[in-house]
């Protein structure tokens, strides 16, 4: 029982629990002083426990000291929760500080794919060189994709482009030549157009395989158009987008809606030529095939063969951004990795 030495006991009970309070280096520190300080079996609590014993007069009195030790204990620890609170709050600015005065980031830049940088190029090129740009469906009929460019059902051509089937006969493009079809059939001689978009076959993926790929296709059709006419743009067309010289063989090749047809080849780009996965260890890629128009093509969409012919040529974007990129495999192209599409 607190008898003539109870001012003196609250007295030290205060001091050390002030020193505990200022001693305190974290908020869990400092709620164990308040504990053993203001908590309900704490110093201030035991000293409450034996007011009951005390004389009237000298419970008013010790009653006073208590309340001001106390009312002290609060402050000092509501003091040292606020510091905590300020500490923690400057570290916080501190790590995530920001210069508000600079200019704001704005959307991350994309990166254009490499096939899009391409085919914007050769759109062009073609323009400047008098050539339209023109579209069509991705969903063709049979008669656009085949049948107009010289290919019936019996035809041993189309075991080279097997294409998925839709309901009710119609399918998705093997190549762009329907653009040129209805090219043909809307605009008419003169005419010079190419058509740039993809194209599907039912292939085995491989380095150098895809069912979905991307095609160029061109087409002029005047008077007196010849094959010199077709190596100008071709050469062309290979120089402006390799931006040098590059080697290249003409051989023979049958394509039903040419005659004569041609194979222009491109020397591997990715190997120099001497055998690789992207051109069969050959050490040439496909690249362009090509040839004038066959007098069939023209009659079936309108055009006298008589009075008009022309050539026409396909071109594989896919193949030209893998050769013209040193990539190895097709398969990146179609990946969507942006690992990879962030380099271009």
């Amino acid at each position: 029982m607190p008898e003539p030495r109870a001012d003196q006991s609250i007295q030290e009970l205060e001091s050390r629990c002030l020193e505990r309070i200022a001693a305190a280096r974290n908020a869990a520190e400092l709620e164990t002083a308040r504990v053993e300080a203001l908590g309900r079996k704490g110093g201030i609590a035991q000293f409450s426990k034996e007011m009951g014993k005390l004389a009237p007069e000298e419970r008013a009195r010790i009653g006073k000291l208590l309340n001001g030790a106390r009312e002290r204990l609060e402050t000092a620890i509501e003091a040292g929760l606020k510091r905590f609170a300020e500490e923690t709050l400057r570290a916080r600015l501190e790590s995530e500080w920001v210069d508000v005065t600079l200019p704001a980031p704005g959307p991350r830049r994309g990166h254009l794919h490499p096939i899009t940088r391409i085919q914007r190029e050769l759109e062009e090129l073609f323009r400047s060189l008098g050539f339209a740009v023109l579209d069509g469906p991705e969903v063709e009929t049979e008669y656009h994709n085949f049948d107009a460019l010289n290919i019936p059902a019996d035809h041993p051509a189309r075991d080279m482009q097997d294409t998925f089937w839709l309901e009710g006969g119609n399918l998705l493009r093997t190549h762009t030549s329907p653009v040129q079809v209805r090219g043909m059939e809307r605009l008419g001689p003169p005419l010079r157009m190419i058509a740039p978009g993809r194209a599907f076959r039912n292939e085995s993926v491989d380095a150098s395989h895809e069912h979905t790929f991307y095609q160029l296709e061109g087409m002029m059709v005047d008077r007196e158009v010849s094959v010199a006419h077709l190596l100008y743009f071709m050469k062309t067309l290979l120089a402006a987008i390799f931006g040098r010289e590059v080697t290249v063989r003409l051989r023979p090749g049958y394509f039903p809606f040419v005659e004569p047809g041609f194979e222009l080849d491109v020397q591997c780009l990715i190997c120099g030529g001497a055998g690789c996965p992207v051109c069969k260890q050959s050490g040439w890629v496909e690249l362009l095939p090509c040839g004038l128009v066959n007098p069939k093509v023209l009659r079936m969409s309108g055009i006298d063969p008589e009075e008009w012919n022309g050539f026409a040529f396909g071109l594989g974007l896919t193949r030209l951004a893998m050769m013209r990129y040193g990539i190895d495999d097709i398969r990146h192209l179609q990946g969507g990795d942006l690992r990879f599409l962030e380099q271009f």
